[in-house]
């Protein structure tokens, strides 16, 4: 055997071997997660509300936190980051200024997470004068998020074909009607694609949450809860876990937050090849 042939086989098997153990490590994970928590998911704990006079558990007001929080957070992203990636696709004729904006959002993308909480905290609640609410998390989670929406929304519009916008602007269709009737519906796949993945970082999401939205595992109603402190799935897990010791009820939320993030995977895919399909056709 040459050189060259046995430098192949060797990169070739630690590939598989790489592939293996992360492989590997991934249905471990998934695994002894959901072994340990789907026992301990029960009925009255997705459906009552903690209560220390009877020694109960339940995580109603959680889940439905982190399902205000979600709508909030995607209301804010949603427009303005649709917005600026429409901006700078299709408006903006600085590239200097495109880049600089680019460099920024992928700068925002790379900070970690308990940064966004601290920076959150200090100018929601200390300089805006916001107490600690679901609101204050969901604007924090807007500037995370902001970038995820960007960049995808960004390359599904660059991805539509040129030759249709000098159609429509032969029919003598202005800017903004080309924008609206021509790429916008060619490139709503990546910004659905964007607003699945946003919502699978919203779902994990727990250091910027617990300097912003608070602990509170009141029950309350939409408005009422966005403006209150509460804990999200995440938060609580966390809370069950180190402060009390409930490694039943933290494994149980684990695991539904793990089947969540599955879900949210396969739906991203699966809305990807539902829109690749009809882009063919």
């Amino acid at each position: 055997m040459s050189r060259r042939k046995a430098y192949g086989v060797i990169i070739r098997g630690l590939m598989y071997l790489a592939a293996g153990l992360t492989t590997a490590l991934v249905l471990f994970m998934v695994g002894y997660v959901l072994i340990n928590g789907i026992p301990h998911i029960t009925w009255e704990l997705l459906s009552t509300k903690p209560s220390y006079l009877n020694d109960t558990i339940g995580i109603l007001p959680d889940i439905l936190n982190t399902v205000y929080i979600v709508i909030a957070t995607l209301f804010i992203v949603l427009p303005i980051g649709v917005g600026a990636a429409i901006y700078l696709t299709e408006y903006a004729q600085n590239k200097k200024l495109v880049g600089i904006i680019e460099y920024a959002a992928e700068t925002l993308s790379g900070i970690p997470s308990i940064i966004y909480g601290l920076v959150g905290m200090l100018f929601f609640l200390k300089f805006l004068g916001l107490k600690t609410s679901l609101i204050a998390g969901a604007m924090t989670l807007v500037i995370m998020n902001l970038p995820t929406i960007m960049r995808t929304t960004q390359e599904s519009l660059k991805a539509v074909p040129q030759s249709y916008r000098e159609g429509a602007f032969g029919l003598g269709a202005g800017k903004w009607r080309v924008i609206r009737t021509v790429v916008l519906p060619g490139s709503v796949d990546g910004i659905v694609t964007g607003c699945i993945l946003a919502v699978g970082r919203i779902l994990g999401e727990s250091a910027a949450l617990l300097f912003t939205a608070g602990f509170a595992h009141a029950l309350n109603g939409f408005f009422e809860g966005l403006t209150s402190s509460g804990a999200t799935l995440t938060v609580a897990l966390y809370f069950y876990a180190k402060e009390q010791g409930e490694f039943g009820v933290a494994f149980a939320i684990a695991a539904i937050l793990m089947l969540l993030t599955l879900i949210i995977n396969l739906a991203a895919s699966l809305v990807s090849r539902c829109f690749m399909r009809r882009n063919k056709k």
